[in-house]
């Protein structure tokens, strides 16, 4: 009776005997040991399981904890910086050389750059400020004097504080959109043909410009912006300059294509080496101990190579064979730079501005 109880798995095979009758033979055999096997591990692992389980749950809660405590640092010490609004803090920066790490790093970079733009902006604001105090207070003090006393009242002197307190405010909103990342309207400019109108506008200056070597080549950029380049370098120029001021304009090659140089140089008494990267720093003046009025408020140059940097180009100083002063702005060919800006290159993406120079079709060849 137990055998017929038994699971048992059969095999059947079929069979010609030489008599040519047709047979079957069936072969069994119990199943009992397969299934106690079966029923062994089923057991082991339901009492196993769970144990392994936790173990592993609790390995991999460990292994995780330590591996992400370093980025707990990091999120405290973000958290503290932000509560505080110390930016001269710095996140730890683990000893391992991993992703953490480079997260570390790279955070603590970030903090250094904002830390220097909240700086900048802290320093752009109290300038500002002491620039516009300056004249408002002369001009306030005019009007206060002459309302009472028409005849004391200085006209021109008043003014010329308007006229300056105007010139100020219009270089701090290009600043401000720069700043802010503000393109250039795209055109091709013909340096040359630029150069000529800004010296013929300048009759009567102190000292007289002379543009001699004024090379036939086109800049894609906003003829606006880069006439005010050119302005404020030849106000600068004017200011130091003996008796001469000299403009050109030349083509140079390289492998990528060609290049547009314009320079402007004084007879002065130049610019020391020491120098020549801290006067493109915005408000400051080299020559300090002059007058306001006549020293200026120290934003032209920093804005002429804001305006060139937005431009693909780049604003530098030497000396000048005169022994003054050499400005030279460098910018690429109309041709060059709409070739890197469908490369990606110089020009591609406009400082202050994450987003692609849109296509316009101003600076299409002829």
């Amino acid at each position: 009776m137990d055998a017929e109880r038994r699971a048992y798995r059969f095999a059947a095979v079929r069979v010609t005997t030489p008599l040519d009758e047709s047979l079957t033979v069936y072969a069994g055999a119990p199943l009992a040991t397969e299934r106690d096997a079966v029923g062994t591990v089923r057991r082991a692992m339901l009492i196993g399981l769970p144990a392994l389980l936790a173990v592993v749950a609790a390995v991999t809660w460990l292994v995780t904890r330590r591996a992400l405590r370093p980025v707990e640092c990091i999120r405290r010490e973000m958290a503290a910086i932000t509560a505080s609004a110390d930016l001269s803090r710095r996140v730890p920066q683990p000893q391992a050389r991993d992703e953490v790490a480079r997260l570390a790093v790279t955070t603590n970079e970030t903090l250094a750059a904002l830390e220097g733009s909240v700086e900048r902006q802290r320093r752009f604001v109290a300038d500002a400020s002491h620039e516009l105090r300056s004249p408002i207070a002369s001009l306030r003090t005019q009007l206060e004097v002459g309302v009472p006393h028409p005849e004391l009242l200085d006209a021109e002197g008043a003014v010329a504080d308007v006229v300056r307190l105007q010139h100020l405010a219009a270089d701090l909103l290009l600043l401000a959109r720069l700043d802010a990342g503000e393109r250039p309207v795209r055109g091709r400019v013909a340096l040359a043909e630029l150069v000529r109108d800004e010296v013929a506008q300048r009759v009567g200056d102190r000292v007289a410009v002379r543009a001699d070597e004024l090379a036939d080549i086109d800049v894609s950029g906003s003829r606006g912006q880069l006439a005010r380049v050119l302005g404020n370098l030849l106000d600068n120029a004017q200011r130091h300059a003996e008796r001469a001021v000299e403009v050109s304009v030349r083509r140079e090659h390289d492998v990528r294509g060609a290049w547009a140089v314009l320079a402007v140089a004084d007879d002065g008494a130049g610019v020391p080496e020491a120098e020549r990267e801290r006067i493109f720093e915005r408000f400051v003046r080299l020559d300090d101990a002059r007058g306001r009025d006549d020293g200026g408020a120290g934003l032209g140059l920093a804005i002429a190579r804001d305006v060139v940097a937005r431009h693909g180009g780049t604003l530098t100083v030497r000396a000048a064979e005169a022994g003054g002063a050499r400005f030279e702005v460098r910018l690429p060919g109309a041709t060059r730079a709409r070739a890197e800006r469908r490369a990606g290159g110089v020009g591609a993406v406009w400082a202050g501005s994450r987003r692609a120079w849109p296509p316009d079709g101003t600076d299409r060849e002829p």
